[in-house]
């Protein structure tokens, strides 16, 4: 099986790329989240509705939500993140919609083959520092803090088939504390490690369980630092389980010459993956293994 995975798109989309993975020769397509530049995800969502391939989007903490909502959620001001998530759960509607035959996944165990699943983690994720989008998260899915998105979590593992992909908008604990780390902090070096803690748990209990985490696709931090232009590190083994951050943006590059995403090979034994840059005719002009 040949799954492609785009990372936050950011309003990086047009007609070209999904022209261009319409002919492909993936077998489905995962998506991130974080549609938006800022907010209003529904002009690529609309794009992304001319796919015709199998394809999954986690909302990010760019999707579905007000410049106020989410400017609460960044501040921590409880009483507005409350009152924009009143009119959330019919953003999110309007979004499912919009995306057409793309499915707007979160909380959700999806079988992809006899022996293979795709766990969809915690959607809207921002972050270990708190449990962002309580107010919405709550109503929608009546999980309240870490420790519930855990166990719903691990729930949804237990009812997976022997191997699984996983999909987050960020990824996992875990994987180091420095600024470069995949999910390292770099706008504030104190958070270190800036992986959910929740998804860690449900990636050990599948391991404990005699299930195969084979790839962890997510993204929300950016490859590239927004003001030092550093890199940090795009992935990671790490107990035989390949951890890609996907969010290399923007996506689109040299006045849309390179257009990035990334592609994986499921097979018998481990994962392969690599980079993907096609320019705007659906050229692939650079291929990076991840290894």
């Amino acid at each position: 099986m040949k799954l492609a995975v785009i990372g936050d798109i950011h309003g990086f989309w047009d007609n070209r790329d999904t022209a261009y993975f319409n002919r492909s020769d993936y077998d489905g397509l995962l998506f991130v989240g974080d549609l938006p530049r800022l907010t209003g995800s529904s002009p690529v969502a609309r794009m992304l509705a001319e796919l015709d391939k199998p394809a999954w989007l986690i909302p990010g903490n760019h999707d579905g939500v007000t410049a106020p909502q989410l400017l609460a959620e960044l501040k921590g001001w409880r009483w507005l993140a409350r009152l924009g998530a009143v009119g959330m759960r019919g953003r999110m509607r309007r979004l499912r919609r919009r995306l057409g035959p793309v499915r707007l996944c979160g909380y959700e165990m999806i079988t992809l083959a006899d022996d293979l699943g795709l766990l969809v983690a915690r959607p809207h994720a921002m972050g270990p520092d708190r449990f962002y989008y309580r107010a919405f998260l709550r109503k929608r899915y009546g999980i309240n803090d870490f420790r519930g998105s855990a166990a719903t979590l691990k729930s949804l593992v237990d009812m997976a088939p022997r191997r699984l992909i996983v999909l987050a908008h960020n990824g996992p604990a875990g994987l180091g504390d420095q600024p470069d780390s995949p999910w390292g902090c770099d706008f504030s070096p104190a958070h270190g490690d800036f992986g959910d803690p929740d998804l860690r748990e449900a990636i050990d209990h599948a391991g404990a369980s005699g299930r195969q985490v084979l790839a962890v696709a997510a993204g929300h931090m950016h490859l590239t630092h927004k003001t030092t232009g550093a890199q940090r590190q795009a992935w990671a083994r790490q107990d035989n389980v390949l951890y890609v951050n996907a969010a290399a943006v923007p996506r689109i590059r040299e006045d849309g010459a390179r257009r990035r995403h990334v592609a994986l090979e499921i097979g018998d034994g481990p994962v392969e993956a690599a980079f993907v840059d096609v320019d705007e005719s659906g050229n692939r002009v650079a291929e990076t293994p991840l290894r």
